[in-house]
């Protein structure tokens, strides 16, 4: 309920109010309203004390950011350019229909929500996701593939070495539920087909080789699904900027 102008009796019997004075003193306010405004135009060498407002004179570029922005990288640009057919070590990896691929699992800069030093590779099995944090709080982040269930690995280790267009030895375990790949028993050579793709990054914990791998993988449908048999596999042209990035003995944590 509004309340009353000081000096008005309510009305009674249906009397009405005598709005006269409330006329009056809104006229009294625009009045000054316009008189201030009058003095701003009137020239600019007027100075006006407007202390008694308190008004917040504090410019908003004295605030200091929550955090930096995004940072820039040469080899973070348009899927477009990302994605496109290269030729590396004698092979052409064809172009990668990346509008086929979610945009969440394309290659991009974010900020970075792993709390880990930077140079550490940390992988988020549940969201399909690789993080590679960087200085200054972001991270580029990868899309990936991982083992279905029963052969993911989890935990804390570091990477020993990485190859270019590695060779690939299928293990015993998976020759005995795949015999037709007993013909790669010594190793299939590097190439476009091969399972490990463009690079790989082999996973060491305690001096002791993890079996698993970071690596490329032809198959870039893939991606963001669980149907390998343990090893974290991106696309062909992602696992080259990666290997890029990575020096021998960074750490790696699997989540």
């Amino acid at each position: 309920m509004r309340e009353l102008p000081q000096g008005l009796t309510p009305p009674y019997n249906g009397d009405e109010i005598e709005i006269s004075e409330i006329q009056l003193s809104r006229r009294t306010v625009l009045s000054g309203a316009g008189a201030l405004a009058l003095l701003g135009v009137a020239g600019c060498s007027q100075t006006l004390d407007l202390s008694a407002l308190q008004l917040d004179g504090v410019t908003t570029g004295a605030i200091t950011p929550i955090r930096p922005s995004i940072s820039v990288d040469k080899n973070i640009t348009s899927p477009g350019v990302m994605y496109a057919s290269v030729t590396d070590g004698g092979f052409t990896l064809p172009e990668v229909p990346y509008l086929k691929v979610k945009p969440e699992f394309r290659r991009q800069i974010v900020v970075d929500p792993t709390g880990e030093q930077p140079g550490t590779i940390v992988v988020h099995s549940q969201e399909r996701l690789l993080y590679l944090v960087q200085p200054g709080g972001d991270a580029i982040r990868y899309g990936v593939g991982i083992g279905k269930e029963g052969f993911r690995w989890s935990g804390r280790a570091n990477i020993q070495y990485g190859k270019e267009w590695p060779t690939w030895r299928p293990p015993a375990e998976m020759i005995a539920r795949k015999p037709e790949l007993v013909k790669w028993q010594a190793g299939q050579p590097g190439g476009l087909d091969n399972p490990l793709g463009a690079r790989a990054l082999y996973i060491y914990q305690n001096g002791q080789d993890t079996g698993y791998r970071i690596h490329g993988s032809p198959e870039w449908w893939s991606i963001g699904q669980a149907m390998s048999s343990g090893c974290v596999r991106l696309i062909n042209q992602d696992i080259i900027d990666l290997y890029s990035r990575v020096s021998r003995k960074n750490p790696v944590v699997v989540v």
